[in-house]
């Protein structure tokens, strides 16, 4: 017999169902600044528990690849013993090991709570999308997509506030029980709001524990190669070799299997409708090019002017808070008819490369002020990007599909997040290298910077020198610093030139979408007139 998955009850659309998604939502949201807000107070987090730089990298390389390889499993197990349920399960499981993340008195142990909580909080946004598909009716889909975007847009942004608010106000360890008190609220709103369907243990008969044992643990490999291949120098560490070639053998057989397995995670067929390819190609370009207005201001602001978390904040709340009403605008003019969704996102694209263009004029003269434009046209232009992404692909998505179309989804974006960050890392690394060693070529090449380099004439060195230096030795370091900082910023110029093309790219790959996608409840109204 085969167990596929049957079309889900109905249900109307009630305020307790939508407080029930709302719950989900919460629930969502949190485990996306939990990700992040450890991330940025990492620092703070080592210095607390006396953890080497090298073994903190752990952390978050350890969270970041179970929370990946949950999402591929998510949807399958919310099937199996219910939306309800899974959620309340994940979200009590998620919030008890954030309380205890704080008490784990070894190494071992700190990491090992990481990788159970990345598995509940990997689990949370793929149960986001699954509910939206399922209950929203057609005239308000999108903006239960609208919301699912917040995940991508609002959480990331927001997370360095709150990352700063609890490492310098109240204490490391809020970093970690920050989560509790918007659980219990998200749990209270699923257990009340969401419908009990009943339990289908009989999908265990047929289930995919072959793609289970390889896709997980393939990606999970895959995402540790990547956070972790430049500090280990990739190729010439024999860690990072045996984990690409197991990861990519493992990914291997899991799609040879997931293509004829019969109750797959991935129902790889789905690739064939054009919009959701399109849709999972574009939500990996947008989750990199999104990286021009968090990482790269932070970068410089970091390295060059040597602020904390708190002093550049502000610039990512910029982009984050006003995405509550941003995003649910684009949803209503997604709603319209006559705007073409294609066309919204060609003009985030743009927004998103003109922001960019802005920031490769970037000097060591900048301050926030010069910053705030450029968010502003991220603010923007993210959510323009990410919701047509959504309406395309979630368009040729039936409702039993939804549990299918959210695992792929979610784990594209969860390890384009990991690769992104990867990419835009390791490209400023090697470009302030090559900067750096050309601005110290070019100093070679002209002995009178040399000379004045050694030299105790103040005067000599004010072209270069913030100021008057009383010995050669605070010369040269003055000018170490500034040849330092000279590369950081010729880097993160770079960087953002690649954005560029890659927001460009974005376009190509949507005129190679000839197909136009309508608004969910106008499809409906003209599908109705047809039949009248």
């Amino acid at each position: 017999m085969n167990a596929q998955p049957a079309a889900p009850a109905t249900h109307p659309f009630t305020l307790r169902l939508a407080l029930g998604l709302v719950g989900v939502l919460i629930a969502a949201l949190t485990s996306g600044l939990n990700d992040r807000v450890t991330d940025l107070a990492l620092a703070d987090v080592r210095a607390a528990i006396g953890f080497s730089y090298d073994r903190a990298t752990w952390i978050t390389s350890a969270y970041q690849a179970a929370e990946v390889a949950a999402m591929m499993v998510a949807p399958w197990f919310a099937v199996t013993f219910s939306l309800r349920r899974f959620a309340l399960a994940v979200a009590f499981g998620f919030a008890l090991a954030g309380i205890l993340q704080p008490f784990a008195a070894t190494p071992g142990l700190f990491i090992g709570l990481r990788v159970i909580q990345g598995l509940f909080g990997g689990a949370l946004p793929p149960l986001l999308m699954t509910v939206a598909l399922r209950f929203l009716p057609p005239g308000i889909k999108l903006y239960g997509l609208s919301a699912y975007a917040l995940t991508a847009t609002f959480g990331p942004n927001v997370a360095a506030s709150l990352a700063a608010f609890w490492t310098d106000a109240v204490g490391w360890q809020f970093v970690f029980w920050q989560i509790v008190p918007p659980l219990l609220l998200a749990g209270v709103l699923i257990g009340w709001g969401l419908p009990q369907d009943p339990l289908r243990l009989e999908r265990f008969k047929q289930i995919d524990l072959f793609g289970m044992l390889t896709g997980c643990s393939g990606v999970a490999l895959m995402v540790l190669t990547l956070s972790q291949g430049e500090r280990l120098d990739w190729l010439q560490s024999p860690l990072i070799t045996g984990m690409l070639c197991a990861s990519i053998a493992l990914l291997v057989a899991f799609l040879i299997n997931e293509w004829s397995h019969p109750l797959p995670l991935f129902k790889l067929q789905l690739l064939q409708r054009k919009n959701l390819t399109h849709g999972l190609l574009v939500l990996a370009g947008v989750l990199l090019v999104a990286l021009s207005g968090s990482a790269l201001p932070s970068a410089y602001f970091a390295q060059v002017e040597g602020f904390r978390t708190v002093q550049f904040a502000p610039l990512a709340l910029a982009i984050g808070l006003p995405q509550l009403l941003i995003a649910p605008f684009m949803a209503f003019l997604l709603n319209l008819r006559w705007i073409d969704c294609r066309w919204m996102l060609t003009c985030g694209a743009a927004l998103l490369s003109v922001s960019c263009l802005m920031g490769a004029q970037l000097t060591d003269d900048w301050a926030r002020q010069n910053f705030w434009l450029i968010q502003l046209l991220q603010a923007f232009g993210q959510p323009m990007l990410i919701l047509p992404v959504l309406m395309s692909a979630t368009s040729v998505i039936l409702p039993p599909e939804g549990p299918y179309a959210s695992a792929m989804f979610n784990t594209v974006r969860g390890f384009s997040s990991v690769a992104a960050g990867s990419l835009v890392e390791n490209f400023l690394t090697h470009r302030e290298k090559f900067h750096s060693h050309t601005l110290v070529d070019q100093l070679g090449n002209r002995p009178w910077l040399m000379t004045a380099a050694n030299s105790a004439d103040a005067s000599a060195m004010k072209p270069l020198l913030p100021d008057g230096s009383a010995s050669s030795a605070e010369n040269l370091g003055h000018f170490a610093t500034l040849l330092k900082h000279q590369a950081v910023i010729l880097s993160i110029s770079d960087a953002y030139l690649l954005l560029i093309g890659f927001a460009l790219l974005l376009v190509l790959l949507t005129a190679w979408l000839p197909k136009r996608v309508w608004p969910p409840q106008t499809l409906i109204q003209t599908q109705t007139k047809a039949v009248r």
